[in-house]
C-alpha cells in the first residue's frame, strides 16, 4: 500500500469554521440590531414630541398639555428608563407663536461594549387663533 496517498484527518476543523465564522457573525447581527432599535425608538418619540406639540397648538390648550399628551403617547411604547425628560413651551416659529415639545433620550448599549447614546428630538406646531 506504499502507492495509495493517506488523507489527512479533518476531525475538528468544523469548530475552528465556526468560531471563525461566529466572530466576524455576531457582533455583526449585534450592531444591525442595535441600529434597528435606535431607529425605532427615535421615530416613535420623534411622532410622540410632533403630535404632543401638534396637540398643545389647538386653541385653548396649554404648552403643558403637549407635555402630558407626550408623555402618555411614550409611556405605552417606550420603557420609561430611556426617556430622561420631557419639555414643552410656547415658542417663535417664523413670526408666529408656537408650541415645542422636546424629548430626551437615551439607549444603552446592546452589547458587552461600546458607549450608549444619548439624543434629543423636538417637535413644533404652530398655535391656532381665534381669528
Amino acid at each position: 500500500m506504499a502507492g495509495i496517498p493517506r488523507r489527512r484527518d479533518e476531525r475538528g476543523s468544523a469548530v475552528v469554521d465556526f468560531v471563525l465564522v461566529a466572530t466576524i457573525l455576531v457582533p455583526l447581527f449585534l450592531g444591525i440590531l442595535q441600529v434597528g432599535l435606535f431607529l425605532y425608538v427615535r421615530n416613535t418619540v420623534t411622532a410622540a414630541a410632533s403630535e404632543g406639540a401638534h396637540y398643545a397648538a389647538v386653541l385653548n390648550r396649554a404648552p403643558a398639555d403637549g407635555e402630558a399628551r407626550t408623555r402618555d403617547l411614550i409611556d405605552g411604547v417606550v420603557t420609561d428608563g430611556l426617556i430622561d425628560s420631557v419639555s414643552a413651551e410656547a415658542t417663535d416659529i417664523d413670526g408666529q407663536p408656537g408650541v415645542q415639545v422636546t424629548v430626551e433620550a437615551h439607549m444603552p448599549p446592546l452589547g458587552l461594549w461600546g458607549p450608549g447614546i444619548s439624543f434629543s428630538v423636538q417637535g413644533h406646531a404652530v398655535k391656532e387663533t381665534g381669528e
